[in-house]
């Protein structure tokens, strides 16, 4: 058994040296091709203000797929919780209240995720589809297709907190996007709840033999996310300064990308936080670097499809487990 858990934190940490070497090589690439823009802090400063807002999301979605599950709902949540956030704050004048509301509308529309997942026996993906369209349809009606402007905004405390500059240069949603990762991270590993999601993503038949409450372990991820994905929406709203009613639309394949790419396995069971933060470095990375180095930016889409697909084949062939996990499927 012991000798099991080593040879497996050995071929984690082998797995995370060849994600951050991967991003390593890229940054290396992109600062030989496109080297005016990557040597210059404008270029990473613009990747601090705008890569939080997958990130959040990816790191949510980490836990949903390590406990087995799919999320993809959280575009229209965050589209929702932004809406109730411009709405509550202009409204009001006050951008924390906004901000309450954004995160009890993401928590409300993941813990209706997490009722037709965990106790109606929806499968994830069929059930988040669903309530993605309603969701999306939704918002469009309230909104009307108009967008919402949050000029009023410019300078209340919530907005220099969470999307403000520190010390003029870093932007605040960077560290809270740490912070949230380092919280999730202890979660996952060092909380009976991480225990929890990963046996239920590994095997949920044996889970809850084991005595593990796998319904509340599938309804907690879901709420989790959608409180996520409401907070995103309340940050990318103070970061654009309006909310707008196809917000969170492009944003599934990025998500997912970071996550795969950073080693969370698509067949649950684990999951790689600090993967992930690599893995929305090396997507964000990707963009700015196709097009500072002179291409088009139709190939962004084209690289991050290949980038996906070597990622998760060199993790399978790195780990040694592939075929058993097929097997298992």
């Amino acid at each position: 058994m012991a000798r099991s858990a080593r040879r497996a934190w050995t071929a984690g940490v082998r797995n995370q040296l060849w994600l951050t070497g991967l991003f390593l090589a890229l940054l290396g690439v992109f600062m030989i091709t496109g080297s005016r823009a990557f040597t210059g802090w404008p270029m990473y400063e613009s990747l601090l203000s705008t890569l939080p807002l997958y990130g959040f999301l990816a790191l949510g979605l980490t836990l949903v797929v390590a406990a087995g599950e799919m999320d993809l709902c959280f575009p229209a949540t965050l589209a929702v919780a932004g809406f109730g956030f411009a709405v509550i704050a202009t409204h009001t004048g006050e951008g924390w209240l906004g901000l309450a509301a954004a995160l009890l509308i993401g928590l409300g529309i993941g813990l209706c995720n997490g009722l037709l997942v965990a106790y109606v026996g929806v499968p994830s993906i069929i059930a988040t589809i669903g309530t993605q369209f309603f969701w999306r349809g939704a918002v469009m009606l309230m909104s009307q297709g108009l967008a919402l402007g949050l000029a009023d905004l410019t300078d209340s405390p919530v907005r220099l907190a969470l999307v403000g500059r520190l010390g003029g240069h870093i932007p605040m949603q960077a560290l809270w996007l740490l912070a949230l990762a380092g919280v999730l991270w202890l979660v996952l590993n060092r909380h009976p709840l991480g225990d929890a999601v990963r046996f239920t993503g590994e095997q949920a038949d044996v889970a809850s033999r084991l005595g593990i409450d796998v319904p509340r372990a599938r309804l907690g991820v879901h709420t989790l996310m959608g409180g996520i994905a409401g907070l995103a929406g309340a940050v990318g709203c103070m970061e654009m300064g309006s909310w707008w009613p196809t917000q969170g639309d492009g944003y599934m394949l990025l998500v997912f990308a970071a996550v795969f790419i950073g080693g969370t396995s698509v067949f649950g069971g684990s999951g790689k936080v600090y993967g992930t933060l690599v893995g929305i470095a090396i997507v964000g990375m990707i963009e700015a670097g196709i097009v500072s180095s002179g291409l088009s930016g139709f190939w962004t889409r084209a690289v991050h499809g290949m980038v996906i697909v070597v990622s998760v084949s060199a993790y399978a062939v790195l780990s040694g487990n592939a075929d058993e996990r097929l097997l298992r499927l």
